[in-house]
Formats: structure tokens, C-alpha cells, sequence
């Protein structure tokens, strides 16, 4: 299998095909800060629109998370309070709890959390187990006050942490394969023993390749 490396600050609607085509699979990864991140949603909705398997972690699912709220939900002002203190529609945010913390290490949730895999979904048929433990190094959430709006538009709750309250994995159940983590699977990833998130995209990217 080949990779293509793209860079997501030159990527945009003009060469997005040019770009792309003949993939048959897209990885959004992790990241901090706005740089090149109206490309990597150009990205993201050329997967969802064209059935191309794709795999989001950490700043690549958010990406997937506001592209779903903007091109299906309709909500053209979607972003992340990372990235715009003036948006409308904030589906990636801070908790709460957190707001008032000025130390960016304060905000940051770092190392080993539980995730609760939902029955039914593609990710608990790859793990194979009800719960899971992964690693983390981000700041922002999904935003739990868009929870209804995105369920009810098709978007899969598939992970969630063992209290409900933080969404850890989100999947697009009548997409191919379409899955974005919170989490940073790669951690835990090695080459004769494959992360199952990993083991999922990369088979069915060989299976779109036919």
C-alpha cells in the first residue's frame, strides 16, 4: 500500500480531486492549533461524500465532528472554541469545569482514561470487548450540548467515557468505514501487533483499493 502525504494548509476546493483521487483511504491526525484545518475538513467531507474509508484521531476527529455539523447539520458557523471565541455553533469546547483554568496543562487531559465501547458498533466489534482503556493528550471536548442534534443527524456515539459525559470514539454507521477518536491509537499500536482501530481502517482501505 502506498502512502500520500498531504499537506492540509495547501488543500482546498480547486485542488481537492486533484489531490485525493485514487485514495482509498484518508487519515486526519492529531495536531494543536488552526493550521491547515479548513483543509483537513475539505478532507474529511470528501471522504464522507465519496465513501472513502476514513479515520480521524484526536484534532482529525474533531475536524470530522464539525465537518458533519457544517455539511449535514447545516450549521455553516460550526467550529471549535480552539480555534474561533466567536462562533455560534462551538460543537468542540472546553468542559465546564474547566474554563477558568488559564495553565494550558490545567485543561490538558493527558494519559490513560476508560472508554465504555457502545454494543453494535464498529468499534466494539474491532476491540472485541466492552470496555477499553486509551491515551490522551488534548485540551478540548466534544461539546455535549450538540449531543441530541448530531445523534439525531446520523452521527454514532460508538465510545463514551464510563460516566456518560465525555464522547470518545464517533462513527458514520451507514458509511464504509468511518470512524474518529479522541484518543491516540498510535500509542498503542506496533507492528506485529496492530491496534484494531488501525487493523479496521487499513483493511478496508485495501478492500476499497480492490
Amino acid at each position: 500500500m502506498d502512502i500520500r502525504w498531504i499537506d492540509s494548509e495547501t488543500l482546498n476546493e480547486k485542488n481537492l480531486k486533484e489531490n485525493l483521487k485514487g485514495c482509498s483511504g484518508i487519515l486526519v491526525p492529531g495536531g494543536f492549533g488552526d493550521r491547515g484545518i479548513e483543509g483537513m475538513i475539505a478532507a474529511v467531507q470528501y471522504a464522507r461524500e465519496n465513501a472513502i474509508p476514513f479515520f480521524g484521531i484526536c484534532l482529525g476527529m474533531q475536524m470530522a465532528v464539525i465537518e458533519f455539523a457544517r455539511h449535514v447539520l447545516g450549521r455553516a458557523d460550526a467550529n471549535s472554541a480552539e480555534f474561533s471565541e466567536t462562533t455560534g455553533y462551538p460543537i468542540i469546547a472546553l468542559m465546564p469545569d474547566q474554563v477558568n483554568i488559564t495553565d494550558k496543562g490545567g485543561t490538558m487531559r493527558l494519559g490513560k482514561y476508560p472508554c465504555v465501547l457502545i454494543d453494535g458498533t464498529r468499534s466494539r466489534e474491532l476491540y472485541g470487548v466492552p470496555e477499553i482503556t486509551e491515551r490522551h493528550r488534548h485540551r478540548f471536548e466534544f461539546n455535549n450540548d450538540y449531543r441530541a442534534e448530531m445523534q439525531a443527524g446520523g452521527l454514532n456515539l460508538a465510545g463514551l467515557s464510563p460516566s456518560g459525559n465525555l464522547v470518545e470514539i464517533v462513527e458514520l454507521p451507514e458509511h464504509p468505514w468511518f470512524v474518529g477518536v479522541q484518543f491516540h491509537p498510535e500509542f498503542k499500536s506496533r507492528p506485529n501487533r496492530p491496534h484494531p482501530l488501525f487493523y479496521g481502517f487499513v483493511k478496508a482501505a485495501v478492500e476499497k483499493q480492490g
